[in-house]
């Protein structure tokens, strides 16, 4: 039997937050950029605001079809974690969606297991920016 793997996933806490924010601004992405400040958190923007890069890597889709893109520097520092989007009291990014609620999004990591690197070396690559646009 062969192990489905995900790169990233979010709790239920964070969800719920998604939820308002598709409701308040229509369908939304994430994007973590890696770097310093604002770029080491996860960043929620209105899907249609924002331009995915050509090298931005797509980690996967969350709930209500809401992807996860991750520049590809920071995918190939990441690209052996599994990630879980959570949300925490406190003043995020002034860019992102949930700043103004007093929330902000965060990400929680663990290495992923010998199953998921597995099934995830199986798989086809994850798509990129470019294949976006094509």
């Amino acid at each position: 039997m062969q192990t489905r793997a995900h790169r990233v996933e979010m709790t239920e806490p964070a969800r719920d937050v998604l939820r308002r924010l598709i409701e308040q601004h229509g369908p939304v992405l994430f994007h973590q950029s890696g770097g310093c400040c604002d770029g080491s958190s996860p960043m929620c923007f209105p899907a249609k605001e924002f331009r995915v890069g050509a090298a931005d890597v797509l980690l996967g889709s969350l709930s209500w079809h809401t992807e996860f893109w991750m520049s590809a520097d920071q995918f190939e520092l990441w690209k052996h974690t599994h990630l879980t989007v959570d949300v925490v009291d406190g003043r995020g990014s002034g860019f992102s969606l949930e700043a103004p609620d007093g929330v902000r999004f965060i990400i929680r990591s663990r290495l992923l297991t010998d199953a998921e690197t597995e099934a995830l070396a199986a798989a086809p690559p994850p798509r990129t920016g470019a294949d976006r646009m094509t």
